[in-house]
């Protein structure tokens, strides 16, 4: 990461203070043994995962007051992992998941930044199905549904780990893909309720998009 421009800067959330090291914008890239490349991803894209977007913190904000309880929860996609970093400073019991080969070296980073115990990671391909992750109580993720064909692999993705008794949190600001994903969460049994967020001032620009939450009972 040393030949990256890096950025760093403090989220807050009520008392809470997140500190980040990001990357500075999306025009950094740093591929030298072709890692990402293998992995399908372009130059164009490699910076994507380095990135606080609006979605990551709106689901951030929603889930800062969430009342977790004892449940497992997974963030899918985490890039940055701010809501991953936050849920850690309440001791949630938070395990994050990325498919960019850089996503853990930087959730290490931050968490050692934030001063708090290490949060367990797993570089997931979600068209994989021989990881180690287990079943969770809450699924959470922002911005995942980029393309048609991610639907049906994340939805899978989540099958595969959701507890009989769990609720899925998504925020997708508004990709045109939201009521597919629905109808497909809805055939493992999950009902959905979109919603708008309420109070977005934290964000520079209107945000467009919806909190889609899935649940399902055993």
């Amino acid at each position: 990461m040393t030949t990256l421009r890096l950025r760093y800067q403090t989220i807050e959330f009520d008392k809470t203070d997140i500190h980040l090291c990001t990357l500075r914008d999306n025009q950094e890239f740093y591929d030298p043994d072709g890692i990402a490349e293998k992995l399908g991803i372009s130059s164009a894209t490699w910076p994507l995962f380095g990135i606080v977007w609006p979605s990551s913190l709106v689901l951030a904000h929603h889930i800062c007051n969430y009342e977790t309880g004892t449940k497992r929860v997974l963030e899918i996609g985490c890039g940055m992992a701010l809501s991953s970093l936050l849920l850690n400073k309440r001791d949630v019991n938070i395990t994050a998941t990325d498919y960019h080969p850089e996503s853990g070296l930087f959730l290490n980073r931050n968490t050692e930044l934030n001063g708090d115990k290490i949060i367990p990671y797993l570089q997931a391909d979600w068209a994989e199905k021989d990881d180690t992750l287990g079943l969770f109580d809450l699924i959470i993720g922002s911005d995942v549904l980029y393309e048609d064909s991610h639907i049906e692999l994340l939805a899978n993705f989540i099958q595969e780990h959701a507890s009989p008794d769990c609720k899925v949190i998504l925020v997708d600001p508004g990709r045109g893909r939201k009521n597919k994903m629905t109808h497909k969460m809805a055939s493992f049994g999950f009902d959905c309720v979109q919603t708008k967020p309420i109070h977005t001032d934290y964000l520079p620009n209107q945000f467009k998009g919806h909190i889609l939450s899935f649940s399902r009972l055993s």
